[in-house]
């Protein structure tokens, strides 16, 4: 985010694509329907804002470009557990609603799992378990590393 910059501004920012120019009214409408709070605070500063705030804005603003794929990076961090479990909805939600394509780092396995088809556990650089959600679950790799279990 733009610190220093509203949060209109900020989502004005993602829309940057000239196929999402014309656009702008309706994703800036359904930004709002996300996540009304961003609505009610328009002419703050980015900065301003909490932890929460400030990841629904980042996400709204990706939202602002039309995309098809959408990149998170760790949406959680920072973030009470309540409003992990609903961020964590929220962009299932988005993902379904658009049609998108969520490619999601998170280290929380149980949350990120809720809302995943595929799973990919990243050890020191290299991909060691690459499966559905279910297979995930039973894998002893994952059951040792994010599920507190003794392998």
């Amino acid at each position: 985010l733009f610190p220093r910059l509203t949060v209109l501004e900020n989502l004005m920012l993602g829309a940057f694509r000239r196929a999402a120019r014309r656009d702008i009214d309706r994703n800036l409408a359904l930004a709002f329907d996300a996540f009304p709070v961003l609505k009610e605070r328009t002419r703050q500063l980015a900065g301003t804002m909490s932890g929460g705030q400030q990841q629904m804005l980042a996400i709204a603003r990706a939202m602002m470009s039309s995309p098809r794929l959408l990149l998170i990076d760790e949406p959680s961090v920072g973030l009470s557990p309540l409003l992990v479990s609903q961020m964590i909805t929220k962009i299932g939600e988005l993902g379904e609603r658009f049609d998108l394509t969520v490619l999601m780092a998170e280290q929380n396995f149980n949350q990120a799992v809720r809302i995943a088809d595929r799973g990919y556990i990243i050890v020191h650089g290299e991909i060691v378990v690459a499966a559905n959600v279910d297979e995930l679950h039973g894998n002893d790799i994952v059951k040792r590393l994010y599920l507190g279990g003794t392998v």
